[in-house]
């Protein structure tokens, strides 16, 4: 089993999933997530829910691993924000919950840019909860900017679910682009 300091020390995205789809022995569900700009929170940059998602099909021959990647497309705008906020609503199984932590790392061109770690100290079972956090975006020079922008998918991340100070239940990637809508 990985642990979070073992995933605190990874320079670069992983090649595959750390623990299986079969790990989320808690029961936790993502029922919806909002990303928004946390200096002007009237500006939403990406949302999405449960019930606004078409239903996927499970066929024998799918690879499970494709429900845990996103693809992203993001103005522009969002490599020069300063802060971030995401909401995610979850819902918790039938049991309780204790110190179920997220630790998210973004890298590009497989070099570490930033490192978050939140934790969500206990979870009533069977409960539906919201969890606000807020990032303090990595400062990026135009040239990072530009690169970012040119390299489409190369900005990934992985993000780490760990409960009860250390099981790893879910394990997620995405990848980015990032565009100028302004030229749409």
């Amino acid at each position: 089993n990985t642990t979070p300091d073992e995933v605190l020390k990874l320079n670069q995205p992983t090649k595959g999933f750390l623990c299986p789809i079969t790990a989320n022995t808690a029961g936790i569900q993502f029922l919806s997530f909002k990303i928004r700009d946390a200096d002007n929170p009237d500006k939403i940059i990406f949302e999405t829910s449960l019930d606004s998602q078409p239903e996927v099909e499970i066929t024998a021959d799918m690879d499970m691993d494709t429900l845990r990647q996103i693809k992203y497309t993001f103005d522009k705008s969002f490599l020069t924000s300063r802060r971030i906020g995401t909401t995610v609503v979850f819902a918790v199984g039938e049991q309780p919950v204790h110190n179920f932590r997220m630790i998210e790392r973004h890298y590009f061109k497989n070099t570490l840019l930033k490192s978050f770690d939140f934790n969500f100290h206990f979870c009533i079972p069977q409960s539906t909860n919201s969890w606000e956090c807020i990032y303090e975006m990595p400062k990026l020079d135009k040239k990072q900017v530009d690169d970012m922008m040119n390299m489409p998918y190369e900005t990934k991340s992985d993000s780490f679910y760990f409960i009860n100070d250390g099981e790893m239940i879910m394990h997620n990637k995405a990848s980015y682009k990032f565009v100028d809508t302004s030229k749409q």
